[in-house]
């Protein structure tokens, strides 16, 4: 089952992530798309949606911060890029399953190196086949699992690499929505990262936000504009 370099932002989805491929093809959402990918946003669990082959479709925040990124940046990289399998023969099932027509939910145990620190992470990706049965092959939604025997939580007062640059940007004034055009993120991609280190540091405010970014080290203390550490 490859993040570019440069970040592309034009072929966006409403929630700032990856468009699925055009309305009319095989993956192709009815109108409640727009509803789905707001709620991806909102959700604190790891998920993708992928094609048949593997490559991401969709990807929510917390899929994306696995690899210090945004989530339009995750389009087109494959699951077998991303994660590692602890067994190949799982994915040789699951192949056989979808080539049958099965619809069953497989588990897949995977490790994979995180791009925030750099650490060896595990956990269990949910491969479940979804959209019109009548549709071959289908569409698959991957959730990740991320195992209790990783390393623990990045500390207090630490900011992974996306959530530096937003904050970056909110100390030069930038409004959210200029923050998520800049970003490839949408506005509620952008609160749901300024509300996870509100929560972190346990501070109320984007200006409460900011001064504590620069205390901890987060944000260069000599730079305008400002930027990350």
């Amino acid at each position: 089952m490859d993040n570019g370099a440069a970040e592309d932002t034009a072929d966006t989805c409403p929630n700032g992530s990856a468009a699925p491929p055009d309305p009319a093809g095989p993956y192709a959402a009815g109108p409640w798309r727009n509803y789905f990918l707001i709620l991806l946003d909102r959700i604190p669990t790891p998920i993708a949606v992928c094609n048949a082959e593997g490559e991401v479709l969709i990807a929510n925040p917390a899929m994306a911060e696995q690899w210090g990124t945004n989530p339009g940046r995750l389009r087109g990289r494959n699951l077998l890029d991303l994660f590692r399998p602890r067994a190949k023969e799982q994915l040789y099932r699951i192949a056989e399953a979808i080539r049958l027509g099965r619809r069953s939910r497989y588990p897949v145990e995977v490790h994979w190196r995180s791009a925030s620190d750099g650490a060896e992470r595990e956990g269990e990706l949910t491969v479940d086949p979804v959209g019109d049965a009548s549709v071959q092959p289908p569409a698959l939604l991957a959730v990740l699992r991320v195992g209790d025997t990783g390393p623990p939580p990045a500390p207090r007062g630490t900011a992974s690499p996306i959530e530096a640059r937003i904050l970056a940007l909110a100390a030069g004034g930038a409004t959210t929505a200029s923050i998520g055009t800049a970003l490839g993120l949408t506005v509620d991609g952008v609160n749901y990262h300024l509300t996870r280190l509100a929560r972190r540091w346990q501070v109320q405010g984007r200006t409460a936000l900011v001064a504590r970014a620069y205390v901890l080290g987060v944000l260069a203390p000599d730079t305008w504009p400002p930027a990350p550490a």
